[in-house]
């Protein structure tokens, strides 16, 4: 019998509703809340409210987009951690209310843990154990993979991540929000060895990522003192150097646990890993050190359904379920070892 299964993701600004049959996409469906962009930054309860709005429609067109009736959902998933509660607390709702009235398994998933397992979402798809590098706004994680639901986190950010820090060197620069992807557009017409700023070095598999941002602060506010326009006329050149600086320090521990694990099949997964910059570093250090890189199409690397159907089905297989108890969780550890 085929498992079919509805998948929802609410973690955060995006509705995202997926179906997925035996492993394989069927649709990916993800309503984006531009409401956020005037303020700078997500606004928690306006996203809950968005998500409200958006979650029947997107799951619907998911469905038709399919070809799938209600009634051929054997399983339905959802995100359970972590994230925004008010946003999650949509999500696991809907989940729960559609699982209810049909009778039908429920299954919670972990964000972190889905980012990791859109590499399994296509071909080709990377053998185990293998490591990713898990790169979002709110995370930043060096995972080794033994089996789909057998991660161990090796490191991860003690403070903030580097997906915050690109944020936060957008908003001193004047780039609107999301600002990230403002940085790796203007850093490709940018000299990256310009401006050096330090590159924080952590115990084991650990990162920091609050030293640069506090670096980039004084740097620009010592050179205004002297240049008023320096950022506008330098901009190209200040984002080319602060992405240069984030990524040596992820490839730096990228490395060191590829050596010391002796692995060779290496990953990247989350929403910075749509960075062109990290996307182009870690295919270059492959062919230098001998590894075959995995890197998700981009719709899997940001926040989407699909990639938490995917967990979904692999916990389908082992049996993996929860009852209707369970509740989300701004914060939850999620190794399995």
């Amino acid at each position: 019998m085929s498992v079919t299964i509805l998948a929802i993701e609410s973690s955060c600004d995006d509705t995202s509703a997926a179906i997925i049959r035996d492993g394989k996409v069927l649709s990916n469906l993800i309503a984006t809340q531009k409401v956020h962009e005037q303020y700078g930054g997500v606004v928690p309860e306006m996203a809950s409210r968005a998500h409200m709005q958006n979650i029947v429609p997107v799951v619907d067109v998911a469905l038709q987009n399919a070809g799938v009736k209600k009634e051929e959902i054997t399983a339905v998933a959802f995100t359970q951690a972590p994230g925004l509660i008010g946003s999650l607390m949509v999500g696991a709702g809907f989940a729960k209310a559609f699982a209810q009235a049909r009778n039908l398994p429920l299954i919670a998933v972990h964000h972190m843990q889905a980012h990791v397992l859109a590499h399994f979402i296509e071909d080709p798809k990377p053998d185990f154990p293998f490591l990713c590098l898990t790169v979002s706004g709110g995370h930043t994680q060096i995972v080794l993979c033994k089996s789909p639901l057998e991660l161990e986190v090796l490191g991860e950010t003690v403070d903030d991540a580097a997906g915050e820090a690109f944020d936060k060197t957008a908003k001193m620069l004047g780039l609107p929000y999301p600002g990230g992807p403002l940085i790796d557009k203007n850093a490709q017409e940018g000299d990256p060895l310009r401006f050096k700023f330090p590159v924080t070095s952590m115990p084991g598999f650990n990162f920091s990522f609050s030293g640069i941002k506090t670096a980039v602060l004084n740097f620009l506010q010592q050179q205004k003192k002297t240049n008023p326009n320096f950022v506008e006329e330098n901009i190209k050149d200040i984002c080319a150097s602060v992405q240069y600086t984030i990524i040596t320090m992820l490839m730096n521990k990228l490395k060191k646990a590829a050596k010391e694990l002796n692995i060779k099949q290496v990953g990247i997964a989350g929403g910075v890993s749509a960075n062109s910059g990290l996307r182009k570093t870690l295919q270059e250090q492959g062919a230098e050190l001998g590894w075959e890189v995995f890197i998700p199409k981009f719709e899997y690397c940001t926040d989407n359904a699909a990639m938490i159907g995917i967990t979904a089905y692999y916990k389908y297989l082992d049996g993996e379920f929860a009852d209707l108890s369970v509740t989300p969780s701004a914060r939850a550890s999620w190794t399995h070892g």
